[in-house]
């Protein structure tokens, strides 16, 4: 292979190495010395990127591979503090007709992929040059073939370049909010379904700014609906309305809603939206069955319901309207606007058709797993209380709202979820909270 690397390429390579006598060695040396600040500089100093950078277009791809990986992960630690280098050499083009060839292959080389997008986010991070360098070379179309690889190695630095480029410049996050940014996002999100990996950082980081601190929900949940259905088909079966990317995304809105409230609010328009989610949920849903586990159950139509009302739940958590108005300087805060559509008569009436709760049911001499042929079960474990929550936070110093409750003849109801249950923990204390007395 040195044979194939001119003189003038190769022999900077080696003294800058030392002792190395073979192009694999002399690679694999420096990446080891690059990983440290001291040895970036010492190889800063010795004027190695370009020589990497001629590596990376000389070497042919496949036959090279191995070669060319160990030029990335030099390249890659190189770029911690050598962005301007990098820019200046044209390397977001060089990188990308490496890249162009990986992701031809048959199977995709996510590796090679992987390295070359860890060396792009290096770059990024730092600078808005940098990343509008990185951004016109890859945007959207390469972006969107590397979201397509269903793997975590690449999902991930690719989510990090998106949400430092998000980050830094208000243009380019108008870019990542348009029709082409948003498919690239939604197939990164069906890798991580795919894949399980509901906790992936940059990913989970990307769809907080734009779903929970941005508006840009309901159209990611629409790229994420299944094909026929945008071309027009229908199908029978309701479990099929929605895809599991859709709740994979319902159930990421909702950690990242639970863990920052106080911190961030939903935009209404979101929040209005998800309402429209559990209300198509509950439409199609068979209340005959049930999953007697909690969240996520697999079931792609219950997880959809439960991830939605929990949603809507701490989107409602907050202080009094006069308060929420104070805060927001808006003249209609979320609750209002969700009661506007019928919330508190849909939850009151999802509650009036479940079982009642299971000491109820001991109570009443009836087996606590069996349903009367009028009453329906939960759909999940958690359902009774999710419900309840939302109508406590929701009654939360609105005294409108305790007075739909009476007038909805709505009190004897929640009395009777003042117990134990067992298919609902904590049901109890949540009830307690509800001033409608």
């Amino acid at each position: 292979m040195e044979a194939s690397v001119p003189e003038e390429v190769l022999q900077p390579l080696l003294h800058a190495s030392d002792l190395s006598y073979s192009l694999e060695d002399c690679l694999k040396f420096l990446q080891e010395s690059s990983k440290t600040d001291s040895g970036r500089s010492d190889l800063a100093s010795k004027a190695i990127l370009p020589y990497i950078f001629r590596l990376l277009q000389i070497l042919p791809y496949p036959s090279s591979r191995n070669y060319l990986n160990l030029s990335l992960k030099v390249l890659r630690n190189l770029c911690v503090s050598n962005q301007n280098s990098f820019v200046d050499h044209d390397g977001s083009a060089i990188v990308s007709d490496l890249l162009d060839s990986a992701i031809a292959e048959k199977t995709a080389d996510f590796e090679t992929v992987r390295f070359g997008l860890q060396a792009l986010a290096n770059v990024v991070l730092f600078g808005k040059k940098r990343q509008r360098d990185v951004w016109m070379r890859f945007f959207p179309k390469r972006f969107f073939s590397i979201a397509k690889i269903r793997r975590f190695e690449t999902c991930d630095p690719l989510c990090m370049i998106l949400y430092a480029c998000f980050d830094g410049s208000s243009e380019l996050a108008s870019e990542v909010c348009s029709s082409d940014g948003l498919s690239i996002v939604a197939e990164a999100i069906r890798t991580s379904s795919s894949l399980g990996s509901v906790e992936d950082y940059w990913l989970k980081l990307m769809v907080s700014r734009m779903c929970v601190e941005d508006h840009c929900f309901p159209q990611l949940f629409s790229k994420l609906c299944k094909v026929d259905l945008v071309l027009g088909h229908k199908d029978d079966e309701h479990e099929t309305f929605f895809t599991s990317e859709q709740a994979f995304l319902l159930r990421m809105v909702s950690d990242i809603a639970n863990e920052r409230i106080g911190k961030v609010s939903i935009p209404k328009d979101t929040t209005s939206f998800i309402l429209g989610v559990f209300k198509q949920s509950v439409a199609v849903f068979d209340f005959a069955s049930s999953q007697r586990s909690e969240l996520p159950t697999g079931s792609t139509i219950v997880d959809v319901m439960g991830y939605s009302l929990v949603t809507i739940r701490d989107a409602c958590a907050g202080g009094s309207l006069e308060e929420l108005k104070k805060d927001n300087n808006d003249s209609v805060d979320t609750v209002e606007l969700l009661l506007s559509s019928g919330l508190i008569h849909l939850l009151l009436d999802l509650l009036r058709k479940l079982d009642p709760p299971t000491t109820i049911k001991r109570a009443l001499n009836q087996s606590p797993t069996t349903s009367s042929s009028s009453l329906k079960p939960c759909p999940y474990r958690g359902f009774r209380r999710d419900i309840v929550s939302v109508i406590g936070n929701c009654a939360y110093r609105r005294k409108e709202v305790q007075d739909e409750i009476r007038e909805r003849d709505g009190l004897f109801l929640l009395l009777q979820q003042c117990v134990t249950d067992d298919e609902n923990p904590f049901l109890r204390e949540w009830c307690w909270i509800i001033p409608v007395t």
